[in-house]
Formats: C-alpha cells, structure tokens, sequence
C-alpha cells in the first residue's frame, strides 16, 4: 500500500534535485534510492517515469484507451508519437510500444492498444490492468507530424493505425485546424472501428471533417465503402491535389497507399509509418545464411528474407526491442561483418562498425552481429 498520495508523487519531482547530483558524482547509487521511494508509493524514483493508470475505456471490440499519469519525471512528447512501455511478466521484462492518442498537460496522456492473441503483453493490458496499477514508460519517439500550413489533409489508417493519425487529429481540431480533412480507417469488420461515436460526434462538431470506413472483411451497409485500399475509394474527397497526406498501418497497407500515391504524382511530401515488419520483396530469392552472435557464443543457420530480430529470437536469443518497425532504435545492435539489407529500401548496408536496426534488417550474405 501506497504511503503517499500519488498527487504528492509529481511535486516531489524537484525536491529530488540534490539526490540526483549525489548520484551523479558517485555518492549514492540511483537503484538503492529507488528501491526506498517505492515504498513511498510504487511510481516514484528518481529519473524514472512510471505512471498510474487512472481510466479504462473499450473504444472499439479488440481495442482500450488506457488514461495514465505520469510521476514528476515526465519529459513531455507530441500526439501522434509512440510510447516505450514496459512491464514485468513471469519474471521477464517486456517493451512494447504503443502510439499516444491524447497528450494532456501535467503528464496525463492516453494510449490506445489492440488485442494481439497471441502476444505476450496486449492479452495481460485488457485483461488484468486494472485502474490504480503502475506502468514504466520509455521514451517517446516517431517522425508523423500535422501539416504547418493550413492546407487540405487526407488521413488514412488501417487496423491501430487509427491511434497515431487520432492523436493528431484531436489536437489539430482542438487549436482551430480550419481546411478540408478526410479520415478514411479500414477494418475487418464492424466492431474494429475504434473510436466511432467521438469521430462521429467530431465530424458532427467540425463541418471541414469527413470521416469514413471501409470493412474488409464484411458486408458494409448499402453505400459505404468495402475491401482493401484502392483509389477509387477517394473519388469523393475534394481537392485532393492539395491535401496532405498522411497514412499508418501494416506494412503491406502503407506499400499500397506509396505505390497510389506515386502512381497519382500528388505535390508535397506522403508521409508513412508501418507497424509491421516490411513485406518480403519479390525480387529477392531466398537462399541459405550464416549468423554469428558474437556475445552470445552462437552460430545459426538463418535465411535472407526475414530480420534479424525475428531470426534471433528464433534461435533462442531475446535481443532488446520496441516497436519491430524500425522507428524506436531500441533494438540497434552493431555489425562486425557481413552485409545486412534494409527491408524498407531494399539499401545495402556492409562496414564494419555500423550500427543496424535487427527489426528491419536482414542478412544480405553471411553475418556477424554483436550480440
């Protein structure tokens, strides 16, 4: 049981300050520090953030908005950006990145996560986390940004991809974004839409939003949008040579978007992000490798095609990680020899002492990693 309030917890931030600067010249060690303002409450340390959850909301079937508060060390960030999160489970420190969909001030910022069957995190978050639990969050991280200028924008998102581009949204309707906007989310079926009745009541609020769907897997009601992303399905949104254009979902959607998006040879710049590994290239033939993981003493037989994350973590290896889609750099690991293949560009990477990202790289020939 907590001895203090958490309130107290975020005013006690400040007051820290001498016991950072003894640690900081060696006089204390920051774990044993940590290890006695526990007891004060669970979220307080020195210059760790933890948070306290303080709402749950199921925004779609498969998908909650968690509300948390941060203690006082929290360093601020953006909507739209991505959240480290960690937790402890069966005694394994697990990392999982989570994009924010609300930043409010004083530290109080909401993530929304989707149901992941077979994962090891999302099943415990919508299923045991309860409302006065603890979290560690990570640092914060992502390139998506809202247009400066007041000019047209167009949002298209598939499956989570929805949480960044919200993030954005909500903000952007909030400080007075007056141009055109459209939303286009794609799911499977009815019950994934996130956030429908706060769109819905958005674009009943905002006469310059447009919010629509497409079910990918069901039948949509007489005049709605179904099947994946097409240009077609953007015949309705005006001026779409002047529109921004925004896009985040699953590797093989973002391909899709990029490959409209050129195809159309649209002003200004796309801007993507995928939360899934990249797709395998078609005009890469899969042939056999060898791996070296340097620290750990091993020698696999490996393949070209898939990345070194996920081929590490299949020979037993757990190598750190965040978000496996090449953004966090929490899985940045050095190359001693070898050639590595960027699975985004398809760009070839070979001198030693380079450092790679395991998540969206793969080996070109025969590897050694520090690892």
């Amino acid at each position: 049981m907590a001895l203090l309030p958490f309130a107290w917890v975020r005013g006690l931030a400040s007051l820290l300050y001498p016991l950072r600067m003894l640690v900081a010249h060696g006089w204390l060690r920051e774990s044993d520090i940590d290890a006695g303002l526990k007891l004060l409450h669970p979220a307080l340390r020195l210059n760790r953030v933890f948070a306290q959850v303080t709402q749950r909301q199921w925004v779609a079937d498969d998908m909650l908005e968690l509300t948390l508060q941060a203690n006082g060390n929290w360093y601020g960030a953006q909507p739209g950006q991505h959240l480290q999160l960690y937790l402890e489970r069966d005694g394994v420190r697990l990392s999982r990145s989570y994009s924010l969909t609300a930043v409010q001030p004083k530290g109080r910022v909401q993530i929304a996560v989707k149901h992941q069957a077979a994962g090891r995190v999302s099943p415990y978050l919508l299923e045991h986390l309860e409302v006065g639990d603890v979290l560690e969050l990570g640092p914060v991280y992502g390139e998506l940004s809202w247009p400066e200028a007041q000019q047209g924008v167009l949002l298209l998102a598939a499956g989570s991809g929805i949480t960044p581009l919200l993030g954005m949204l909500r903000a952007a309707l909030a400080q007075g974004f007056s141009a055109p906007i459209t939303l286009l989310h794609y799911v499977r079926e009815q019950g994934q839409r996130g956030f429908v009745a706060e769109l819905q009541a958005l674009q009943a609020q905002h006469s310059n939003l447009q919010v629509r769907w497409s079910l990918t897997a069901a039948g949509a009601e007489p005049g709605a949008l179904t099947g994946r992303f097409a240009g077609e399905h953007l015949t309705e949104v005006t001026q779409l040579d002047q529109r921004r254009v925004l896009a985040c979902g699953p590797a093989g959607f973002v391909a899709q978007v990029q490959q409209w998006w050129q195809a159309a040879s649209l002003p200004g710049a796309l801007q993507v992000e995928a939360f899934t590994t990249p797709v395998l290239r078609a005009d890469v033939s899969l042939r056999e490798v060898r791996l070296g993981f340097t620290r750990s003493h091993q020698q696999a037989t490996a393949n070209n095609q898939l990345s070194l994350l996920e081929q590490a973590e299949a020979h037993g290896l757990q190598p750190v990680h965040g978000c496996r889609q090449g953004i966090c750099a929490s899985c940045t690991c050095t190359l001693l020899s070898g050639t590595v293949r960027d699975l985004r560009s398809g760009a070839l990477f070979s001198e030693p002492g380079q450092p790679i990202r395991l998540c969206v790289s793969a080996p070109h020939s025969d590897v050694e990693i520090d690892l």
